[in-house]
């Protein structure tokens, strides 16, 4: 029923200025005004567009609490390359001590799984970071 819906996903932030900035010139992303529809620019909403052609839409939501759980995730073909270049643009990594997702000094889990680590943008979502080569 739904196999052929150009589907997309969503979040909310505090601040469209700070988003637009935080994505943009820290991230290195395209952001757009959307393309979703008409109703949708004229509200303001932002286009991220991601590899694959695929966008995610931001809208700001007046009583935004952020996401307690990861939203976006970034696969990688070298997390300690990210995780450095990122850190250098101003990124700070989540670190998760005596923790079931103990990460190390960077910021890495490195447990089980592919190696992963998390970060903020400025309303407070969680993304990570993903080394693909697990």
């Amino acid at each position: 029923m739904l196999g052929n819906s150009n589907a997309y996903s969503s979040f909310a932030v505090d601040d469209m200025a700070k988003a637009r900035e935080f994505y943009t010139q820290t991230l290195g992303l395209e952001v757009s005004d959307t393309e979703f529809g008409e109703a949708e620019r004229e509200a303001g909403l932002l286009a991220l567009h991601l590899g694959g052609g695929t966008r995610v839409l931001l809208y700001q939501k007046p009583d935004y609490t952020p996401a307690t759980y990861t939203v976006l995730n970034f696969p990688v073909d070298d997390i300690e390359k990210t995780v450095d270049g990122l850190t250098a643009r101003g990124v700070a990594f989540e670190h998760y001590e005596g923790t079931d997702l103990e990460t190390d000094e960077k910021g890495i889990f490195r447990k089980w799984g592919p190696p992963i680590a998390w970060f903020t943008d400025p309303a407070g979502n969680i993304f990570s970071v993903q080394d693909q080569r697990g």
